[in-house]
């Protein structure tokens, strides 16, 4: 388990190592850095899988992130051109530097220092092990594209989840991993897709998805029924049921699916659902981080975060393997900051920074005044 992820002169941290545990929150206002964390995460999976990681640098646009060219990502006020991730890893670190160029897709070491650097394949982040969801996952189609690579070698669901489909229609029989990840009012089977099908009855009750290989083709379509048996609906294209469902199908998948000691990275998990779906987002996270997959999830929902704490109340998750961080910019300095409340094996946070979450209050305070 990755234990922190430390970003010298990366984007808007000048330096700062963030705690991870096997269940990491970010969250924050936008543009203080949550995003930044995430990406830092990626660009060395990406970098990995590209081959280049060991070698040569880091590859700054790819499968996983564009993050644009080596201007982009020196911090504005870098004391140095050196930039660097650490990351810790079960009391072991490893550390990538790399000199900055202003222009060009990759951003290499520096010559002859290979130090600290591990050997492929070694690491949480690098093994099989991974998923990373991004904000921007694809939305609602007719149909879905397959790829053998990704699904079939790599199990991966695609960056933005394009690959959801065809990872459904191909593992849809197999057992989920553990079944404590079963939907507690479930009485289906392990198998996937049924589980699957369980947990989205949380986003829109009574919603069955349907999967199926379109012959002769690259593509899987995807279709959704409403009720059961005799009385279940015509089926209905994504296209015509709403961005929720599409949206949340590769999170469920990826906390479904991936096998313990892997990793989930994940961004905006909650977008387009309604805030009973968000709250069952996050027991279903607890219950991931619970049975060995580290989750990181960017989020801006205090559904989600319910959800946690709630999971934490209830025993799914100890209290110590949570960890909650509120990024915000320093007002006087302008510098990134991060603010990490604990939640006690109550659910309830040891504090409340100022911005985190607590907006319906200030409103309901302007609203009564």
């Amino acid at each position: 388990m990755l234990d922190s992820v430390r970003l010298i002169n990366f984007k808007i941290f000048a330096d700062q190592t963030i705690p991870l545990a096997p269940l990491t929150l970010l969250s924050g206002l936008n543009g203080a850095g949550k995003s930044s964390a995430m990406q830092a995460l990626s660009l060395l999976r990406q970098s990995y899988d590209s081959g280049l990681l060991r070698e040569h640098g880091w590859l700054l646009n790819g499968e996983l992130v564009e993050v644009g060219a080596g201007e982009d990502v020196l911090h504005e006020n870098a004391s140095s051109s050196r930039l660097a991730i650490e990351l810790g890893e079960s009391g072991q670190s490893a550390k990538w530097e790399v000199d900055y160029v202003r222009e060009g897709d990759v951003l290499r070491y520096p010559d002859g220092n290979d130090e600290g650097r591990p050997a492929d394949g070694d690491g949480v982040l690098f093994g099989n092990g991974f998923q990373y969801l991004r904000a921007d996952r694809v939305n609602p189609m007719v149909s879905y594209p397959k790829s053998f690579h990704a699904v079939s070698q790599r199990r991966f669901l695609g960056s933005r989840g394009e690959y959801a489909a065809h990872f459904l229609s191909l593992y849809q029989d197999e057992p989920i991993r553990d079944d404590s990840l079963k939907h507690p009012d479930s009485n289906a089977t392990s198998g996937l897709l049924a589980q699957v099908n369980a947990w989205m009855q949380e986003f829109s009750p009574g919603a069955t998805i349907n999967v199926h290989e379109i012959e002769k083709t690259d593509f899987v379509r995807l279709s959704y029924t409403f009720g059961s048996g005799i009385d279940s609906s015509n089926p209905y294209r994504p296209t015509n049921v709403g961005f929720g469902l599409t949206y949340s199908l590769p999170v469920v998948i990826a906390c479904l699916s991936t096998a313990s000691g892997g990793i989930v990275l994940m961004e905006n998990p909650e977008a387009h659902l309604h805030p009973q779906g968000q709250v069952a987002m996050g027991r279903l996270m607890a219950l991931t981080a619970a049975v060995g997959v580290q989750v990181v999830v960017e989020t801006h929902s205090d559904h989600v975060l319910n959800g946690i704490r709630i999971a934490v109340k209830q025993g799914v998750l100890p209290p110590g393997d949570s960890l909650v961080h509120f990024f915000r910019r320093d007002a006087a300095t302008g510098a990134a900051a991060i603010d990490s409340p604990a939640i006690n094996e109550q659910g309830r946070l040891s504090f409340w920074p100022d911005g985190f979450f607590d907006q319906w209050d200030k409103s309901l305070d302007e609203l009564l005044d």
